[in-house]
C-alpha cells in the first residue's frame, strides 16, 4: 500500500529593502517564527553579511589580479547564500500563517500528516566540455581568453561554491573534482547548479565591452560615436544586472572596482536525474560571444548525481519481535531484535549484534513488492499478528510477526507504512543504496605551469567553513591582512 502526497512549492523575490531591514534589526519582528530555526537562519545571515562587507574591504585593497578574483568570488557566494536565507525565512513564516489557518477553521477536514523522509543528495565529477574554433585549440591562433569560473550550486537553504578555474584555449573541459553533500534533502529537491564567469585578463573590463574592442569601436566610429555604441551595449547581454534575462534575482553587490562574475550558464537537477552514473544534463546557456567573461560551452554538464535517502541509512524502527515462518499446521515462533532498515527487516538474536556489527540470524525483504497485512484480534482479543509476503522464485514467503502488545504491533505497522510511502517518493533511490563519498576538506591548489593548467596556481582566499575571510595566501601583503583582521576584530 502505498500513499500519494503533493508538495508544492513558492519561489519568494527578496529585495535590497528586506536587506535593509535586517541591518536595522527590523526582520525578526516583521518575519517572525516561534521556533528556534528563526535565530539560527538570522545568525547565519548577519554573517553573510558581515562576510561579504569583509570581501567588499578585501576587493578594494587587492592589487594583485589573483587575489581580486579570489574576494570577489566570496563576494558573489556571499550575496547568494544571503538571498536563499532570507527566502527561507520568508518561507517559514508563510507556513506559520498557513498552519494557523488551518487550526481556526471549524469545518477543515482531516489532513494527512505523512510527509516523505528526508535525505542526502551528493553531486560529484563535474564536467562542463567546451567548444573551441579550430583555428583557436587545433592551430593556436588569435588572442589569449583566460577566464576564471566557478560553480554555485544550491538546494534549499544550502548553499555551496567550487574552487575556481582558470580556462583558456588549452583546455577541452571544465573539471571541477569537489564533491559537494547536501544533508537535508527532500524527494522533492530542486539542485540548482550555476556556472559563474569572469575575465581573468586585466584588460577586459567586467560587465562591459573589453578595452581593446571599445578602442576599436573608438577609432572606426569616431568618438561620439563610438561612446554611444558604448552606451547602448553596456546594458544588454553583459550587464551585471540584467544578465541576458536569465540570471535569478539577487541582492545588488555593493559597488566596488574589480573584477565581477556573471552567470554563464545554468540548469537544475531533481530525483528524476538522480542515477547511480556518470550522465550528462542540458545546460542553459546566458550571454554571447561579445561578452568578455564568454566561453564556448557545448550546452552540457557532466556529473554523477546520487541519492541516499534516510530510511536507506538509518534505523526507521527497531525492538523486540516473535517471528514465524508459515509451514505446516502450527506456527513456529523465534524471538528476535528486528531492525527496520533499508529493503529488509534484519532479525538478530541479541540487541547488542547491532552494535558489534554482527550480522542477522536471517533478513525479511521490505521493498516496493512486499504485501503486509494485519490479522484479526484472537478470541481474547488481544493479540494481533502482522503478516509480510514476499515471491521468492515464483513462490511466495509470508512470515508473521507478534509482539503481544497492541499499542506496539500498531508502531510496528505505522513504520511500515511509512517505509513503504518512503520508498514511493523516493523511487530509484531505494532500489539499491547508492555510494556517497564523503567530501574532503579543501587544499591549497598545486603550483602548476600556467600555460594549459586546469588549476589556479593560487591558493583559496577563503574557506567556507571558517570566521571570517582567513588569508592564506603569503603574497597577500600586510596592509590587507591588518584591514581584515582589524575588521573581524571589530565585527564580533
Amino acid at each position: 500500500m502505498f500513499c500519494r502526497n503533493q508538495t508544492t512549492r513558492a519561489t519568494v523575490a527578496c529585495g535590497s529593502a528586506l536587506e535593509m531591514e535586517i541591518r536595522r534589526g527590523k526582520f525578526r519582528r516583521s518575519l517572525y517564527v516561534d521556533t528556534s530555526q528563526d535565530s539560527d537562519i538570522q545568525k547565519k545571515i548577519d554573517h553573510e553579511i558581515r562576510m561579504r562587507d569583509g570581501a567588499c574591504k578585501l576587493l578594494a585593497a587587492c592589487s594583485q589580479r589573483d587575489q581580486a578574483l579570489e574576494a570577489a568570488k566570496s563576494l558573489q557566494t556571499c550575496s547568494t547564500r544571503i538571498m536563499a536565507y532570507m527566502s527561507e525565512l520568508q518561507k517559514m513564516k508563510e507556513a506559520q500563517v498557513m498552519q494557523k489557518v488551518a487550526r481556526r477553521s471549524s469545518d477543515a477536514g482531516p489532513m494527512d500528516a505523512r510527509l516523505p523522509c528526508k535525505g542526502r543528495v551528493a553531486i560529484s565529477d563535474l564536467r562542463i566540455p567546451l567548444m573551441w574554433k579550430d583555428t583557436e585549440y587545433f592551430k593556436n591562433k588569435g588572442e589569449l581568453h583566460r577566464c576564471a569560473v566557478f560553480c554555485l550550486l544550491q538546494l534549499g537553504g544550502e548553499i555551496f561554491d567550487t574552487d575556481m578555474v582558470i580556462v583558456d584555449r588549452t583546455l577541452t573541459d571544465i573539471c571541477f573534482d569537489n564533491t559537494i553533500v547536501f544533508s537535508e534533502a527532500g524527494p522533492g529537491f530542486e539542485l540548482r547548479v550555476e556556472l559563474y564567469s569572469c575575465c581573468s585578463e586585466d584588460d577586459c573590463s567586467a560587465g562591459s565591452t573589453p578595452r581593446k574592442l571599445a578602442s576599436k569601436l573608438s577609432s572606426s566610429l569616431g568618438r561620439s560615436a563610438g561612446k554611444k555604441l558604448r552606451a547602448t551595449m553596456e546594458p544588454g547581454p553583459c550587464s551585471p544586472v540584467s544578465n541576458g534575462g536569465a540570471s535569478p534575482l539577487l541582492l545588488p553587490v555593493p559597488s566596488v572596482p574589480g573584477p565581477k562574475y556573471h552567470l554563464l550558464a545554468h540548469t537544475t537537477l531533481s530525483l528524476s536525474h538522480v542515477q547511480d552514473s556518470f550522465r550528462t544534463h542540458d545546460f542553459t546557456i546566458s550571454g554571447n560571444e561579445e561578452c568578455s567573461y564568454w566561453l564556448p560551452l557545448y550546452g552540457s554538464v557532466c556529473c554523477r548525481l546520487a541519492a541516499q535517502p534516510h530510511c536507506m541509512t538509518k534505523q526507521m524502527m527497531s525492538g523486540p519481535l516473535k517471528v514465524s515462518q508459515l509451514g505446516g499446521e502450527r506456527h513456529s515462533w523465534t524471538n528476535v531484535h528486528g531492525v527496520l532498515k533499508g529493503s529488509s527487516l534484519c532479525c538478530y538474536q541479541r540487541p547488542e549484534d547491532v552494535e558489534d556489527n554482527v550480522d542477522p540470524a536471517f533478513t525479511i525483504a521490505i521493498n516496493k513488492e512486499t504485501r503486509i497485512c494485519v490479522t484479526e484480534k484472537d478470541a481474547q482479543g488481544k493479540a494481533q499478528n502482522v503478516c509480510i509476503s514476499n515471491q521468492y522464485g515464483g513462490e511466495e514467503v509470508t512470515h508473521t510477526l507478534t509482539t503481544g502488545d497492541g499499542e506496539e504491533t500498531h508502531k510496528w505497522m505505522e513504520a511500515f507504512w511509512q517505509h513503504f510511502y518512503d520508498m514511493s517518493q523516493w523511487k530509484q533511490c531505494c532500489d539499491d543504496l547508492m555510494k556517497i563519498d564523503q567530501p574532503s576538506p579543501r587544499k591549497p591548489a598545486p603550483v602548476t605551469p600556467k600555460q594549459g593548467s586546469l588549476y589556479h596556481e593560487m591558493a583559496p582566499l577563503a574557506a567556507p567553513s571558517c570566521e571570517g575571510l582567513l588569508l592564506q595566501d603569503n603574497a597577500v601583503s600586510a596592509e590587507i591582512r591588518a584591514l581584515l583582521s582589524s575588521y573581524y576584530n571589530d565585527s564580533y
